[in-house]
C-alpha cells in the first residue's frame, strides 16, 4: 500500500462517494476507485461492499479506518511541528550577552520573553564578545550582545545600546564629594582599567592623554561589574557601566558622572542567515528592556 491509496481510502470513509472523494483529492473518480481496488489487493480483504453502485465500508474496512484515522491525526502533528519549526526554530532560543548585561538587562528580557512564549526555552551564555561572536558565526547562539570591539564579518551586527560611562568610587573616597569628575580629578590615581583591548578605555585614554593626566592603574579587567567589585574593595575607582552598579551601590559603592563622558557601545549579533522568528521576538524584548532600563 501507500500513501495516495490510504488518502484515497480516508477521503471516500470521510465524504461518502468516490465523487466527492475524487473532487477532495482533485482526481479523478476512476483514479480513486482504482486506489481503492489497489489498497483491497495490498491488504487482502474487502475494504467496501458494492451495493447498487455504492460503496459500503464492510467491518474490516471500519476497523481499518480507526488505524487510518490515528495515522492521519499523526501526519497533522508533523505538519503542525513542522510549521511551527519552519517559523520559529527548535523552541529553544540560545542567547549570549556580556557580562555587564547578564544581571539586570538581558534577565529582564528573558522574563518579558518567557510571558510572551512560555513554552520556549532559554539558554544563556555569558561570556566575553569574541566568543559570543565566534558562537554566533558558528550558529552555536541565535543572538548576542556584545561590545563593540569584536570583528563584525560573518556576523550579522547592528547597534544595540550607548550607555553613558562612570566613575566607581569606594566609599569615603576623596572624590565623593564631588558631583562630577573632571579628568584632572583622575591624574595620579589608583586605578581600576578596563582590557587593554576595550574601546571605551581607549576613548578615556585618548581624554586623559588631551588633559596631561594619567591615573596609576592597579588593577586590568575584562568586566564592568569585576570593576565595581574591586573598586568597593578599595582598589581605587574606575570606570563602568552603570548597569552594572545595583548590588554595589546597595554595599557602599559611588557612582559620580564624568565630564567628558566616554561611552559604553554594544551590538546586536545574529547569524547571518534569515533567524528564527523566536530570535526575532527576543530582540524586540532586548530592545524593550534596553529602553525601560536606560531611557534609550
Amino acid at each position: 500500500m501507500d500513501v495516495r491509496q490510504i488518502e484515497a481510502f480516508h477521503a471516500v470513509m470521510t465524504w461518502g462517494t468516490t465523487a466527492r472523494a475524487a473532487e477532495v483529492l482533485r482526481i479523478s473518480q476512476p483514479a480513486v476507485s482504482k486506489a481503492i481496488m489497489a489498497l483491497e489487493r495490498a491488504v487482502g480483504f474487502r475494504i467496501f461492499d458494492r451495493e447498487k453502485g455504492r460503496l459500503v465500508p464492510t467491518a474490516e474496512g471500519q476497523l481499518f479506518y480507526r488505524e487510518v484515522e490515528i495515522s492521519f491525526a499523526g501526519i497533522a502533528r508533523l505538519r503542525s511541528a513542522a510549521a511551527r519549526i519552519r517559523d520559529y526554530g527548535t523552541g529553544e532560543v540560545r542567547l549570549g550577552c556580556l557580562s555587564a548585561f547578564s544581571t539586570n538587562l538581558v534577565p529582564y528580557a528573558i522574563a518579558r520573553f518567557r510571558r510572551s512564549h512560555p513554552e520556549v526555552s532559554v539558554t544563556l551564555v555569558v561570556a566575553g564578545s569574541s566568543v559570543l561572536r565566534d558562537q554566533v558565526a558558528a550558529n552555536h547562539l541565535d543572538l548576542a550582545v556584545t561590545a563593540d570591539e569584536i570583528v563584525q564579518t560573518g556576523v550579522d551586527a547592528t547597534p544595540f545600546a550607548e550607555i553613558d560611562a562612570m566613575i566607581a568610587l569606594p566609599p569615603g573616597h576623596p572624590l565623593s564629594s564631588r558631583e562630577e569628575i573632571l579628568p584632572a580629578d583622575l591624574d595620579g590615581q589608583p586605578f581600576v582599567a578596563l582590557a587593554a583591548e576595550d574601546t571605551t578605555r581607549h576613548e578615556a585614554e585618548q581624554i586623559f592623554a588631551s588633559h596631561g593626566v594619567a591615573p596609576r592603574v592597579a588593577v586590568e579587567t575584562a568586566y564592568s561589574s569585576t570593576v565595581c567589585a574591586l573598586v568597593l574593595s578599595g582598589l581605587g575607582c574606575g570606570i563602568v557601566d552603570p548597569l552594572t552598579a545595583p548590588g554595589f551601590l546597595e554595599r557602599g559603592m559611588i557612582l559620580r558622572p564624568m565630564r567628558p563622558t566616554v561611552r559604553f557601545r554594544t551590538l546586536l549579533l545574529m547569524p547571518p542567515k534569515k533567524p528564527s522568528l523566536l530570535a526575532v521576538e527576543m530582540a524586540k524584548s532586548l530592545s524593550v528592556a534596553r529602553a525601560e532600563l536606560t531611557g534609550g
